[in-house]
């Protein structure tokens, strides 16, 4: 893949920065440019390592900015659009449903409208790819797996939200012609996740000798992925995916909230020199998350069997680097919990986008 020039949205966030080092890094022929708002989740230390790369561009703005997207679009003339930005978090959804509906329904209408704009008297070798989530498939029971023809059944403002835009850039595609790709992944963990998630925030608060929170009993089911074998599924599905087709991305690593913050508590047990069972005494349960999903599950067999993807990290051992990386990156999470890494955009980048 040389010579193109892809736009990768929301991609200073969790998942988002992992994704545009790994395509600086490894099409070194290609231009990346990275928008981002920088919301709280979005954090420019997480690409320190590549920002000098001749082949990476930053731009802060918003993805529901129709007049930016067509300046960008006429600027850069993209290939391509690997679309990450949004709103991802359940409870804040649950508090705050506006700004969900704003950037992941509005901006991912934004993103189509100028790519539609600016591809429309000629598709070839164009792509418009969206990655979604599993959560719009609702809930399973004890038995069963999401596959890529699971009817909807959100549950969520999060995950409403979510499918409304797989939703549209279906439409997009079947009325319009516009080429797409969809995927939808099970949950992410690794380096650089925003501290308000499940795994960073109970390393954290068992580093500091914090409440450890757990909803209900802890029975709720999720399917965890190593947050690099996501970015090399995105990486594949990019160059490879079928245009018009979904893919679901998942780790085929189920594991029950309480069982994983035991895990968890035995690891910081061990890594911070504690008697065993210490950390455990943190675990504290609160009133359960309004509307929670039970269990979520992956089916990823077409991804696998059509384009050679699986996860290629452990679950063990993924999490025991994931611990090791919040360790060793204490001034990080000091700095994300504070709000202090938001000035690192003034720092590096001044007012010019």
């Amino acid at each position: 893949m040389e010579n193109k020039t892809i736009l990768i949205t929301g991609g200073a966030g969790f998942i988002g920065s992992h994704t545009v080092r790994l395509f600086v890094n490894n099409f070194p022929g290609c231009k990346i440019i990275n928008i981002d708002k920088l919301t709280y989740a979005g954090n420019l230390e997480n690409l320190a390592d590549i920002e000098g790369k001749d082949n990476y561009y930053f731009i802060r703005g918003d993805i529901t900015d129709s007049d930016l997207l067509d300046k960008l679009f006429e600027r850069f003339n993209f290939d391509g659009i690997i679309h990450l930005a949004a709103e991802s978090h359940v409870d804040r959804s649950i508090s705050g449903p506006d700004e969900f509906v704003k950037t992941n329904i509005i901006g991912t209408v934004s993103l189509l409208n100028s790519a539609l704009k600016f591809w429309k008297n000629n598709f070839e070798s164009k792509l418009f790819y969206h990655i979604s989530t599993d959560e719009v498939f609702g809930t399973l029971g004890k038995d069963g797996y999401f596959t890529e023809k699971t009817p909807y059944n959100p549950r969520s403002p999060y995950s409403a939200s979510k499918a409304s835009s797989d939703h549209l850039v279906r439409a997009y595609h079947y009325t319009y012609g516009l080429p797409v790709v969809i995927s939808n992944c099970s949950n992410n963990y690794g380096p650089n996740q925003f501290p308000e998630k499940l795994i960073p925030l109970a390393i954290n608060n068992i580093r500091n000798n914090k409440p450890v929170p757990v909803y209900g009993r802890g029975e709720n089911v999720r399917d965890w992925l190593y947050v690099m074998d996501h970015a090399a599924a995105i990486s594949l599905l990019y160059q490879k995916g079928s245009p018009g087709e979904t893919y679901n991305v998942g780790g085929g690593n189920e594991w029950k909230n309480i069982d994983l913050i035991k895990l968890l508590c035995r690891i910081m047990d061990k890594k911070l020199d504690r008697e065993e069972g210490e950390s455990e005494k943190l675990i504290t349960f609160v009133k359960d998350r309004a509307g929670h999903d039970m269990r979520y599950a992956i089916d990823f067999s077409k991804i696998k069997n059509r384009l050679g993807w699986e996860p290629s990290v452990d679950f063990s051992q993924g999490l025991e680097m994931t611990v090791d990386w919040y360790l060793e990156n204490e001034s990080w999470l000091k700095r994300v919990c504070s709000g202090e890494y938001q000035e690192y955009y003034n720092q590096q980048y001044g007012k010019k986008d």
